[in-house]
């Protein structure tokens, strides 16, 4: 195929063995860990688990990334659509309370195929957040919750970076339409069945993005139909400079909670700050693949 799935439209044929537009993946998932996640939003995670399916490559290359040896470096194993069926169902029966699927735009047509059939347990597509509408649309009825990022209301920062001046424009139509599709929260027994939740990694010195983001969701969907994640878990990677080298202080993230209630948000979570630890990311050994 011709790929124009991701805002990139790099327009470069993705075929089996190669991939050579900016995801960097070819025409074949790729997947470098599949197995129970405990570290979502408790209404994702639950008791037993989300069934985490992290795949390889990214369309952003966010230069804090803790993923990166899958998002940018490409690590991981293809795997066929019948492979990617019976991982969900190896999931399904350890106990996973929803089928996560992290960083899975670039590959969309081919985690269609394998979602060809009734699972018993809502699918989850957690995502960056940059995305097209198009695209989106062809995962209609298909997706139950949607877990999109927020990350940036400033395309300077979001230029800065993650190489996407477009970032904003793109993710609040893309946000826009997954509301459309699922429509408001439905939560059961504590555990989300359908609906949006939106995540905002909150960055060190960033406090005016933070807010930015927080007032675009306020103002764009009823109070307490979305749920809002205000994440505290940035971890400055080995190379980062400036204001990346540094934790959030606790300050910075207390204004931004502060915010968030002033402006209404419900349903919304926050995390303690000794939630930005590197042992909160998994290892990505092809474990489950």
């Amino acid at each position: 195929m011709i790929c124009e799935l991701c805002p990139r439209r790099c327009g470069v044929p993705r075929t089996e063995s190669e991939g050579s537009g900016f995801c960097r993946m070819p025409g074949q998932v790729h997947i470098a860990r599949a197995g129970l996640h405990h570290w979502e939003e408790p209404v994702i995670s639950g008791t037993k688990g989300s069934g985490a399916v992290f795949f390889s490559g990214c369309t952003l290359r966010c230069s804090f990334c803790q993923n990166r040896d899958i998002s940018a470096g490409g690590f991981g194993k293809p795997v066929t659509t019948a492979r990617l069926r019976q991982i969900f169902r190896e999931l399904i029966a350890q106990g996973a309370h929803n089928i996560n699927l992290v960083t899975p735009d670039h590959f969309t047509p081919w985690i269609l195929e394998a979602l060809d059939e009734e699972w018993g347990v809502p699918v989850v597509w957690n995502c960056s957040g940059y995305a097209r509408v198009d695209t989106l649309r062809t995962l209609e009825g298909k997706v139950q919750i949607y877990l999109p990022d927020l990350k940036y209301a400033d395309s300077t920062l979001a230029q800065q970076l993650s190489g996407a001046a477009d970032y904003f424009e793109y993710a609040t139509a893309a946000i826009e339409e997954m509301y459309r599709q699922v429509g408001g929260a439905v939560i059961r027994d504590g555990l989300l069945q359908k609906g949006v939740v939106i995540r905002h990694l909150m960055l060190p010195g960033q406090l005016n993005n933070t807010k930015q983001c927080i007032d675009w969701v306020s103002r764009t969907f009823p109070k307490g139909d979305v749920l809002f994640s205000l994440m505290s878990q940035y971890t400055p990677q080995p190379d980062a400079e400036g204001f990346l080298a540094r934790r959030v202080r606790r300050s910075e993230y207390r204004a931004a909670v502060e915010y968030m209630e002033l402006c209404g948000i419900e349903g919304g979570f926050t995390q303690e700050l000794d939630s930005a630890q590197a042992e909160y990311t998994p290892d990505f050994d092809l474990t489950g693949v």
